[in-house]
């Protein structure tokens, strides 16, 4: 049994090294959220929540991406 036991261990054992030259820095960085209050009228949150069921996401996902093609669109001031 312990041999067995060995034999499957050093199957996966862990390198020295690993080869780092192909990987992406930072290709997995999503910006940090923070939970908050917001007051919204009735029919937008409506609007937002009969989106969310349509296309099956959340529909505070889909009000932070109107947020950002706001905020990425729009002029700055």
């Amino acid at each position: 049994m312990r041999e067995e036991l060995l034999k499957i261990e050093s199957e996966y054992e862990i390198p020295d090294e690993i080869d780092m030259s192909g990987a992406l820095r930072g290709r997995f960085y999503q910006p940090k959220k923070i939970a908050t209050t917001i007051r919204l009228d009735d029919d937008i949150i409506m609007q937002f929540k009969k989106k969310a069921l349509e296309q099956k996401v959340g529909y505070q996902s889909l009000i932070n991406a109107a947020l950002r093609d706001y905020m990425t669109n729009s002029k700055a001031s």
